[in-house]
């Protein structure tokens, strides 16, 4: 049986489901909602492994150096004892998933974005619904164990189909390019790196993310920005995520959001740190 709490005030919300916590193949989820920034910030779990979901936003996670931002087809994973930083956006919801057990697919991976296929994501969501069982969460559990990874680090091969309804073709540029927001390749790189026509990408993007290259990439950038104001100035930013100039992310900005990124930040450094039961989850939010 789950056992559900609520953490801390509106706006923000924090759902914990365990079963079989006392047994190997046990898993804790934790399901937060939030009208505002969650920020989970630099932490560890020495005896439990952990991914983070997000259904409805980019996620931007940290471990030393690298720097990942993780879409909704996507988790990211933490190998026990492996220190990390997430963070998400305004309105998002946010699965933080505890495990014992490594999944065999992402054996020997400290920390880093993985694939999450479509059943092991509604899974997810199901093992938050008050009165699943136990025994139904523990095979839900090795559902989404195998639902997870591996890191999509080569090429498709020809005919190879993704996560969604494309040929895979998208998803590995769309991996890519979450590494590296700054990144000045065009749909017309990418096709001839993948040997393809530019036509055929095109037609995977749309296929796989409901819309052009272009413009998932313009909006990837965007969300990501949305993360790193908190932290750093408006021209810091338009270089990190692939702004020629300030003034270029500015106009984009401006137009996706409704107002400049400089108020933004303001509007952002203003948050503090939410209660203390929140902080024992690792969790801190701003409000916007």
């Amino acid at each position: 049986m789950s056992v559900a709490g609520h953490y801390g005030a509106d706006p923000i919300r924090c759902e914990e489901y365990g079963y079989g916590l006392g047994d190997r193949n046990g898993i804790l989820v934790l399901r937060y909602t939030s009208a505002a920034h969650l920020e989970f910030g630099k932490t560890r779990q020495d005896f439990l492994h952990q991914f983070y979901w997000s259904p409805d936003g980019v996620l931007a996670a940290w471990h030393g150096g690298d720097a990942r931002f993780v879409g909704p087809r996507e988790v990211y994973w933490a190998h026990q004892a492996v220190t990390h930083e997430v963070r998400a956006g305004d309105s998002q919801s946010v699965y933080r998933v505890f495990l014992r057990e490594v999944p065999p697919s992402l054996a020997g991976l400290r920390a880093g974005a993985v694939p999450i296929n479509p059943e092991a994501a509604g899974l997810v969501r199901e093992l938050t619904v008050p009165g699943t069982t136990v025994r139904r969460a523990l095979a839900a559990r090795a559902r989404v164990m195998s639902g997870l990874g591996p890191p999509a680090d080569t090429e498709p091969a020809s005919g190879s189909r993704g996560a969604g309804t494309g040929t895979g073709y998208a998803m590995h540029v769309a991996r890519a390019l979450s590494g590296d927001l700054s990144s000045p390749d065009g749909l017309t790189e990418w096709a001839e790196r993948l040997h393809i026509s530019v036509k055929t990408l095109q037609r995977d993007f749309v296929r796989e993310f409901g819309m052009p290259y272009s413009r998932w990439r313009s909006l990837l950038r965007l969300r990501a920005s949305h993360l790193l104001l908190e932290t750093h100035s408006v021209a810091e930013v338009a270089h990190r995520v692939g702004y020629a100039t300030p003034s270029a992310f500015i106009t984009a900005f401006t137009r996706q959001y409704g107002c400049t990124p400089g108020r933004r930040r303001s509007v952002a450094s203003t948050g503090g740190v939410f209660s203390d039961s929140l902080r024992s989850h690792g969790v801190r939010g701003v409000t916007p």
